[in-house]
């Protein structure tokens, strides 16, 4: 199954993320089909926070790719930003 889901980057106490889209059987951080954006939490600047591609995103989600609960919550706030 394909998943969109956060990969985790960044130093120890400085996290940063990565949207990718990924085989549910590779790790967390591991391989990836492709990359659709990034989240960065500890942004100052709320422009800097999120960044997606969001036809990318629309065209797996249409080929039947889940989002995990994280993922989707990120969005919403992407949404709500603009």
């Amino acid at each position: 199954m394909v998943k969109i889901r956060l990969s985790r980057y960044g130093t120890k106490k400085r996290p940063f993320y990565k949207m990718v889209v990924a085989d549910s059987r590779f790790s967390r951080d591991g391989r990836f089909i492709e990359r659709i954006g990034y989240f960065d939490p500890i942004a100052k600047i709320k422009s800097k926070k999120i960044q997606l591609n969001l036809d990318r995103l629309n065209y797996w989600k249409n080929q039947g790719a889940q989002m995990s609960e994280r993922t989707k919550k990120i969005i919403k706030l992407f949404n709500e930003k603009k």
